[in-house]
C-alpha cells in the first residue's frame, strides 16, 4: 500500500459520514470513524470486513514516513504522535500505539479554519481571557473534548487585535496561524524541540508576550509555566482534569509534600482562569461544548492558598461569582436545557451534583407550564379524622 492509496482510503473515510472526527484502524475491526460522538463502520469497495495486522501495519509505517524519532518511540514506549496533511482534504493529529502485539491508528481530524470565539458560542468569560497581561490561563478536559480548538480561538483572537509576539509549543502543531498583527512562531515537539521544559525554557528567551503550551505534564513544565506567567508572560496551556479543584490539586500534587505552600502562593498569584470543559450530545444531533469556569477573585485566592473548606470550596466560589463571569458545569447545565439544547437525561446524566441539576430542571419546566412529577390523583381524606376519633 503507497501513499496515494493510503490517501484515497482517508478520504473515503472523511466522506464517509457526517461530523467526522476521528479515523480509526483498529485490527479484526472495519475501517470506522468517529461520528458525532459515536464509532460507526465505513463501507469500502472492495469492501474490508476485518483489518488484518499487516494492514494496520503498513498503515502506520507510511504515516510514520521513514521517521527515525518516531519509529524509535513506537518501539521503544509502545506509541508515538505525528500530524498528516491530506492534500485538499484536512490535517490530522496522528496517534500510533501497539496492542496486543499489533498496531493501531487513531487519527484527530483537525479543522483548516481557525474559529472565533464567536463561531464557538464561547461564554463571555473568554473575551475577558484575551484581556489578560499576564498569568496562567488553563483549559482542562478529558482527550477529544475541544481544548485546544478552544485555545485556538483565544489566540485568533489575539492575532486580530494586538501586535505581540506569540510563540506556541505542540505536540503536534494542529491550527496553524497566518500573521495578521501578531507573529507566530509556532513550533513542534520531535522536529523542533525536544521536550515541552526545554522548549519553554527557550521561550522565555525568545521574547513573546503570550506563550501556548500544549499539554502540562510533568512537574517541571509546571514549574516552568509558572515561572514564565511570574515574569510578565501570558501562559496558555492544558491539563487533563474535570474541574478547576481537580486542575489546582494535580498541579500542587506535582511538587514534593514540603513545597506544598510555597507552590499555592505562586498558584494563587499566577491563575487568571481555569477552564473545564465536556462535549455533550446536543438535540438534534452533533455535540455541544459546556464550559466549568472559575476566575481569580480574592475568594479564589484564599482558596488556593488555603484549600478548600467548608462554605469556600471552588463550586461555592463560582456558583456565587456568576455576574463576574464564573460558572459551575450545573449552571451550564440548566442554561443549556432552559434553551433547548441538551435534553434532560444528557443533563442529570453530565451532572456534578445532580440533585442541584434537577431542582433547576425543574424550576425550568415550571416555568414553561410543565408538570415537574409523575405522581397523580393525590386528594385530602376527609374522613380520616372522624375514623381516628372512633378508635
Amino acid at each position: 500500500m503507497r501513499k496515494a492509496q493510503i490517501d484515497t482510503v482517508m478520504a473515503a473515510m472523511l466522506d464517509s459520514h457526517d461530523l467526522v472526527s476521528d479515523l480509526n484502524l483498529s485490527v479484526d475491526r472495519p475501517l470506522q470513524v468517529e461520528s458525532a460522538g459515536e464509532l460507526v463502520p465505513v463501507k469500502f469497495t472492495p469492501p474490508i470486513e476485518n483489518l488484518t495486522p499487516f494492514q494496520t501495519e503498513i498503515f502506520a509505517l507510511n504515516l510514520i514516513h521513514n521517521d527515525r524519532r518516531l519509529s524509535q518511540m513506537l518501539l521503544q514506549q509502545g506509541s508515538c504522535d505525528s500530524s498528516y496533511f491530506l492534500p485538499g482534504k484536512a490535517r490530522f493529529r496522528v496517534n500510533i500505539f501497539s496492542q496486543r502485539g499489533n498496531y493501531s491508528v487513531v487519527m484527530r481530524k483537525l479543522e483548516t479554519l481557525i474559529p472565533s470565539i464567536d463561531d464557538l458560542k464561547l461564554p463571555e468569560a473568554f473575551r475577558k481571557m484575551t484581556k489578560e497581561k499576564n498569568g496562567l490561563i488553563l483549559v482542562t478536559g478529558a482527550t477529544g473534548t475541544g481544548k485546544t480548538t478552544s485555545l485556538a480561538s483565544l489566540l485568533r483572537d489575539f492575532n486580530e487585535s494586538k501586535s505581540i509576539h506569540v510563540v506556541t509549543l505542540e505536540d503536534p502543531v494542529e491550527f496553524v496561524h497566518p500573521n495578521i498583527k501578531a507573529t507566530f512562531n509556532q513550533r513542534e515537539l520531535g522536529g523542533d524541540f525536544d521536550t515541552f521544559a526545554n522548549g519553554l525554557r527557550a521561550a522565555l528567551r525568545q521574547a513573546p508576550k503570550v506563550i501556548l503550551v500544549g499539554e502540562m505534564r510533568d512537574r517541571e513544565t509546571a514549574e516552568l509555566c509558572m515561572k514564565a506567567s511570574e515574569t510578565g508572560h501570558l501562559v496558555l496551556s492544558t491539563v487533563h482534569t474535570v474541574d478547576a479543584g481537580q486542575t489546582i490539586n494535580r498541579i500542587i500534587g506535582m511538587f514534593d509534600p514540603e513545597e506544598e505552600k510555597q507552590i499555592r502562593q505562586r498558584l494563587a498569584d499566577s491563575i487568571r482562569w481555569i477552564v473545564g470543559q465536556r462535549l455533550l450530545p446536543k438535540v438534534g444531533g452533533g455535540r455541544i461544548a459546556i464550559h466549568d469556569i472559575l476566575g481569580n477573585n480574592i475568594r479564589t485566592h484564599e482558596s488556593i492558598l488555603m484549600g478548600e473548606s467548608e462554605g469556600k470550596t471552588f463550586y461555592e466560589i463560582q456558583e456565587a461569582s456568576a455576574p463576574f463571569g464564573m460558572q459551575t458545569f450545573d449552571q451550564a447545565l440548566i442554561k443549556a436545557y432552559s434553551e433547548g439544547l441538551i435534553t434532560q437525561e444528557t443533563a442529570e446524566l453530565y451532572a456534578t451534583r445532580k440533585a442541584v441539576v434537577q431542582r433547576g430542571l425543574d424550576k425550568v419546566k415550571q416555568s414553561r407550564g410543565q408538570k415537574t412529577t409523575d405522581i397523580e390523583g393525590l386528594t385530602l381524606d376527609s374522613g380520616y379524622a372522624k375514623t381516628v376519633k372512633k378508635k
